[in-house]
C-alpha cells in the first residue's frame, strides 16, 4: 500500500489517502531512546489504533504527531506537506486536535463553558470586542455557540451543560473533554486513552460515541488504547510499539495474528 493507495473496510467505509505520515522518527531524552526509526501513516477517514506495553513510547509518539515532541531525526508530513518544528497551538490551527491521558478540564468552569474553550482557534475579534461583546464579537459568540450546543446534543450531556466539570463523574468527565476536541472541528482527531478508568458501560458509550465521530463527521482520528477488545472493535488499523520499536502494523486481524504482538503482551524475554 503505498502513499496514493486508498482502500475500502470491511463493513464498506471508503479510506482515503494518508494525511499524516511519520517518516524514520527517533525521539531521544538524553540518553534515553523514547521511539526508534518508526514509519507509519494515518490515513483520511480512518480509525487508527496505537498500541503497547506500558513504556513503550506511545504517548511520546503522540505528543510528536501533536507537535509537543520534536524528533531528533526523521519527518512528519501531514496534507502532502513536510511539517517543521511548530508549537502545539499552531498545529491545533492545523485542525490537530486531542484530549488527554490524564483529564486536562477547568474543574471549576461549566461544561458548556469548558467545550467552548475548544473554539478558541476560531475566534478572530480581538480581546477588546470580546470584552465589550459587540458588533463582530457578538456575531461570532453567537456562531460558536451553535457549534458547542450541537456537540453538546451529540454527546448526550445536555442535562449536565451548566454542572461545573469537577462535579461530574470521571466518565461524563472524558466526554466533556471529548467534546471541547470536537468543538475544535479538527480533521485529524487524537486520543490518548480515552477509555482509561471506564466502566464496562461507560467504555460502550465512549467506544460508540468515537464510531459515531468517525462516521457522521468523517473524522480522521488516531488513539492510544490498553484495552484489545475494544481496539479490535473499533481499529481500521493498529501500529504496535514495544521499547520504542514498531514490532507490528495492519488490521486488528493481522495484529491480533503477529507472534512478535503476541510475545510483547504475554511478557516474553527480550534477547
Amino acid at each position: 500500500m503505498n502513499a496514493i493507495d486508498s482502500y475500502v473496510t470491511a463493513d464498506g467505509r471508503t479510506i482515503g489517502a494518508a494525511v499524516m505520515e511519520m517518516k524514520n522518527i527517533t525521539l531521544r531524552f538524553g540518553g534515553v531512546t523514547a521511539i526508534k526509526d518508526i514509519s507509519f501513516d494515518i490515513r483520511e477517514g480512518e480509525v487508527r489504533a496505537i498500541i503497547g506495553p506500558n513504556g513503550a513510547g506511545k504517548s511520546s509518539m503522540l505528543n510528536v504527531i501533536n507537535g509537543f515532541y520534536h524528533p531528533q531525526e526523521g519527518e512528519v508530513w501531514f496534507h502532502g506537506k513536510k511539517r517543521l518544528a511548530m508549537k502545539p497551538h499552531q498545529i491545533a490551527k492545523q485542525g490537530i486536535a486531542r484530549t488527554f491521558q490524564n483529564i486536562a478540564l477547568f474543574k471549576g468552569m461549566s461544561t458548556l463553558d469548558n467545550i467552548m474553550t475548544g473554539r478558541l482557534t476560531h475566534m478572530k475579534t480581538g480581546l477588546m470586542s470580546q470584552m465589550m461583546w459587540w458588533g463582530g464579537a457578538q456575531a461570532e459568540e453567537v456562531a460558536n455557540r451553535e457549534v458547542v450546543e450541537k456537540v453538546i446534543d451529540f454527546l448526550e450531556i445536555q442535562a449536565i451543560r451548566k454542572t461545573p466539570v469537577g462535579r461530574l463523574p470521571y466518565g461524563f468527565q472524558k466526554r466533556v473533554e471529548l467534546g471541547r476536541a470536537l468543538a475544535a472541528e479538527p480533521k485529524l482527531l487524537l486520543l490518548d486513552e480515552p477509555m482509561a478508568g471506564m466502566n464496562v458501560e461507560e467504555k460502550e458509550d465512549m467506544s460508540r460515541f468515537i464510531l459515531d465521530v468517525n462516521d457522521e463527521f468523517g473524522t480522521t482520528i488516531a488513539l492510544i488504547e490498553h484495552d484489545m477488545g475494544v481496539v479490535m472493535d473499533i481499529a481500521d488499523r493498529v501500529v504496535v510499539m514495544d521499547y520504542g520499536k514498531k514490532i507490528g502494523d495492519g488490521t486488528p486481524d493481522e495484529v491480533r495474528n503477529n507472534q512478535d504482538v503476541v510475545d510483547a503482551y504475554l511478557g516474553v524475554a527480550h534477547d
